[in-house]
């Protein structure tokens, strides 16, 4: 596992995407509360710690949390800026990472790899191909849980004028739709949302929450 900030490493992803992350990030010391997502929390629980791919992982928050509950973690995230940040979480807290800075899609991460897989209200560009969706799907190993966290409703919004097309992005139904029978599906609801203590986001209210299982 490697502490070092993953911006010292090659950028594996797009450009474009990297730099408007980065300029987010960028824009303000601290985007989200620093704490772990509460859905997070609640659903992995009832896990015993293993491998897992924190997708999105941001500033950090949720992969300190579960390095510290005995998790393998690697982390992902298209932002420098943000997995800058989130190792110096890491030192501070005294626990291990592996940082990829990359798209989730061209990490071309090793298929059946983690136990548990979880993308906390990722921004996962939709394709024609599914790719994101066969990304998350290939990356649990079997008997392994991916756990898929969003903001209920935002799928059925109209595209925003600050550019922001809800069409443009893969959410939990897309994944849900690209399931096998080797997959079984524990948890499909909305929930309310343990609402973090400041940071970006915090005005959403209620949690889509997907949990699915690899038989095999």
């Amino acid at each position: 596992m490697s502490d070092t900030p993953a911006s010292s490493s090659g950028y594996l992803g797009d450009p474009a995407v990297q730099a408007e992350w980065d300029e987010r990030y960028g824009d303000r010391g601290r985007l989200w509360s620093g704490r772990p997502n509460g859905a997070l929390v609640a659903e992995v629980a009832s896990l015993t710690p293993g491998r897992v791919l924190d997708v999105g992982c941001g500033e950090g928050a949720d992969a300190v949390w579960l390095a510290r509950r005995g998790w393998e973690v690697t982390a992902l995230d298209v932002s420098g800026v943000a997995l800058d940040r989130a190792a110096g979480h890491a030192r501070d807290a005294g626990v291990s990472v592996r940082w990829v800075h990359a798209g989730l899609v061209e990490a071309a991460l090793p298929a059946g790899s983690f136990d548990l897989v979880s993308a906390q209200y990722p921004a996962l560009l939709r394709t024609p191909d599914a790719s994101a969706e066969r990304a998350l799907l290939e990356a649990v190993a079997p008997g392994g849980v991916l756990l898929l966290v969003h903001h209920a409703g935002m799928d059925s919004q109209h595209a925003h004028d600050s550019g922001f097309d809800p069409a443009d992005y893969v959410w939990p139904a897309m994944v849900a739709a690209s399931l096998t029978d080797d997959w079984a599906v524990e948890v499909d609801e909305v929930r309310p949302r343990v609402i973090p203590d400041g940071g970006a986001g915090a005005h959403h209210t209620d949690d889509l929450v997907f949990r699915a299982r690899r038989l095999r």
